[in-house]
């Protein structure tokens, strides 16, 4: 009897997590076991559990391969409930592809469930700095989804810009191009199916952010390399699955746009305030969500990245 509570407790946990996920996750499915997760394009909230951004699941036959954890261990538990209904199986992999706190606060509870963390050393190396911190900044909105949750990068972190991997008889590659969004973010491809994982090198649908970690410089250079790879379809970091051509529009053009603009002035020494002033109105991207809150912080923040490298 006792068993038989515990084995329906436990089933009725699953179904409250699988419900919770749908809520705030959209499936895509890819084919050859590839699934994309997209999540909402807004802010962070309680509501969506810090999952507004897009991760992936890759059925093997040894186990389920996971593309980023979460930002908390309650978003860990809905992603491990998601990727084990999609591929009846465990998440035995977890591979971050950046340094932002919904991609990797969640390893914790994959590490302790015996799933292995894939990661490159110059991606891990950030996490470990940032970690406590993203932790900290997300407990205001996120409250108590935030408890049992800590900084754990991968404990073996790989060499590198590129690594090839077979992990349950597929092959995936995880590439390093410059740093973007963070510093250390990477991609996954899959070259097989010519599908690219982009973590937060692309954006669609909605603006992207430049961060003061962020480098709107090298990351149009890494961008300009994951498109290189010439994907058939592209999980962005945020928004629809997409293809190369609104990658372009929509990340590439917007990155070439504040880069450009903002060197100029840079060069000139004019002054921030200038900058945006002169760059504030960018018509071609006004409607990308997120464009009134993030765009005039975008400039401002690569404005003065650039001024500094004077």
């Amino acid at each position: 009897m006792k068993k038989a509570l515990l084995a329906l407790t436990a089933a009725l946990l699953m179904f409250t997590q699988s419900v919770r996920a749908e809520a705030v996750l959209t499936v895509d499915a890819l084919g050859n076991g590839v699934f994309a997760l997209i999540g909402q394009t807004g802010g962070r909230l309680h509501e969506n559990f810090g999952l507004n951004a897009n991760y992936g699941v890759i059925d093997t036959p040894e186990g389920a391969v996971l593309i980023d954890s979460g930002a908390s261990t309650v978003a860990a538990k809905l992603l491990e409930s998601e990727a084990r209904k999609l591929t009846g199986k465990p998440v035995k992999w977890v591979i971050n592809t950046g340094v932002q706190d919904h991609r990797w606060l969640g390893n914790g509870y994959f590490a302790a469930q015996g799933a292995q963390i894939i990661a490159l050393q110059r991606t891990a190396t950030t996490q470990a700095r940032l970690g406590k911190g993203q932790i900290e900044s997300l407990r205001p909105e996120l409250k108590e989804q935030m408890n049992g949750t800590i900084p754990a990068p991968a404990a073996k972190p790989l060499a590198g810009d590129t690594q090839i991997l077979t992990l349950g008889g597929r092959t995936l590659e995880l590439r390093y191009f410059a740093d973007a969004h963070f510093a250390g973010d990477a991609v996954v491809w899959l070259p097989q199916e010519k599908i690219l994982f982009s973590g937060d090198h692309i954006y669609v649908d909605r603006i992207l952010g430049i961060l003061p970690e962020s480098n709107a410089e090298t990351w149009l250079h890494a961008f300009k390399q994951a498109i290189d790879l010439q994907p058939e379809r592209i999980v962005p970091g945020h928004g629809r699955v997409c293809d190369v051509a609104q990658a372009l529009r929509e990340t590439g053009d917007y990155l070439t746009f504040v880069v450009a603009g903002t060197k100029k002035f840079a060069e000139d020494m004019a002054g921030v305030d200038t900058a945006v002033g002169a760059m504030k109105e960018a018509p071609a991207f006004k409607h990308l969500r997120n464009f009134d809150d993030l765009h005039r912080g975008n400039v401002n923040r690569a404005y003065l990245r650039l001024e500094a490298a004077q």
